[in-house]
């Protein structure tokens, strides 16, 4: 079974803003990038040019980075593993090296190295199936952040190993929602929702000054049911979840979210995780360390590192950091706060 999207927000109080009689234009455009629906809807401010902008950056940055996109700069970084080193941009350059801290931050948790893996599996593509223990053993062998080289001074990117593959897909993502929320200030906009299949940033707060409210996805719901509510302004959402890509054979769900250590999907009890930052850049590749850290290790990080995390389990419990709680309500009696 294939899920559309990497995510699903249900942002509140959009459809009666849209409806009410007073509400302002809005100016609006969905397009399939970055391997999943995006969509920008500008409510102060800004028009169709300024949204054009912004999707025409969305197609640089798929063109120049994403994993799956042949001639993109990191396709290229993949095919010349254990060959030479590949020059890329500075965006490159700043993806990888991020990653790279994340692997350190969670010892290896986190690896952006990890594309043998996801290739193996396939899971949210078409081709998504069950490996054998033997061809999962061999691709893990492929995955190791150490063996990752970056030369900043050269502008280079080299993989030592034969068959090692970076795969970036979250961070992409997160540095894309950055930059169209930089191109929408520069032109005007006062107020407007970025959503990049799931990663949500709120830029200002609504036409009428008060904080968006965007519910977090009820990991067993429906897409668009929601078990509690973020009020929002300048920020970013973004969340991690066994229900954004996965398949089910033999009446197991495998989900995409991998275990560097053992080649499978991450089994730790965890239902999802959601970072909220100022920038997305910051959010996205780090819900992903947290999930695979699990619950004590992962917010034991996010405490050390000051971040706003809500994490959720399959025993429907919610776990906090400090001052969550000031923007978060829980909404669905299902679910409940845990120390």
């Amino acid at each position: 079974m294939k899920k559309p999207s990497p995510l699903a927000l249900l942002l509140l109080a959009f459809l009666s803003l849209a409806c009410s009689p007073k509400a302002p234009a809005e100016v609006s455009q969905t397009e399939f990038v970055l391997g999943t629906v995006c969509s920008i809807r500008l409510l102060k401010g800004g028009d169709k040019a300024v949204i054009g902008k912004a999707i025409a950056r969305l197609h640089e940055i798929e063109d120049e980075l994403s994993v799956n996109k042949p001639g993109s700069q990191i396709d290229d970084v993949n095919a010349a593993a254990g060959k030479a080193p590949v020059a890329v941009g500075k965006e490159a350059l700043d993806i990888v090296q991020r990653g790279i801290h994340y692997a350190t931050l969670s010892q290896g948790s986190f690896d952006p190295s990890v594309g043998p893996l996801v290739k193996l599996w396939g899971i949210g593509s078409d081709h998504a199936r069950l490996p054998s223990p033997a061809e999962v053993a061999a691709a893990r062998k492929l995955v190791n952040w150490k063996d990752i080289s970056v030369d900043t001074a050269k502008g280079t990117i080299f993989l030592s190993r034969a068959g090692m593959g970076l795969d970036l897909g979250s961070a992409t993502k997160g540095y894309a929602a950055d930059e169209v929320a930089r191109i929408l200030r520069a032109g005007g906009v006062k107020s407007a929702i970025i959503d990049l299949g799931g990663n949500v940033l709120a830029l200002g707060p609504k036409p009428d000054g008060k904080p968006w409210r965007i519910g977090l996805q009820d990991p067993e719901g429906e897409r668009g049911a929601y078990i509690g509510i973020a009020s929002l302004k300048d920020q970013t959402m973004v969340t991690s979840g066994i229900y954004e890509r996965f398949f089910i054979q033999d009446g197991v769900r495998y989900h995409h979210i991998l275990d560097t250590k053992t080649g499978y999907p991450v089994q730790n009890g965890l239902s999802s995780v959601t970072v909220i930052a100022p920038k997305s850049f910051d959010a996205d590749g780090v819900t992903t360390m947290l999930f695979a850290l699990g619950r004590e290790k992962g917010m034991a990080l996010a405490r050390e590192l000051k971040l706003s995390v809500i994490m959720l389990d399959d025993q429907h419990r919610v776990f906090m950091t400090p001052g969550v709680s000031a923007f978060f309500e829980i909404t669905d009696p299902r679910y409940k706060f845990s120390e």
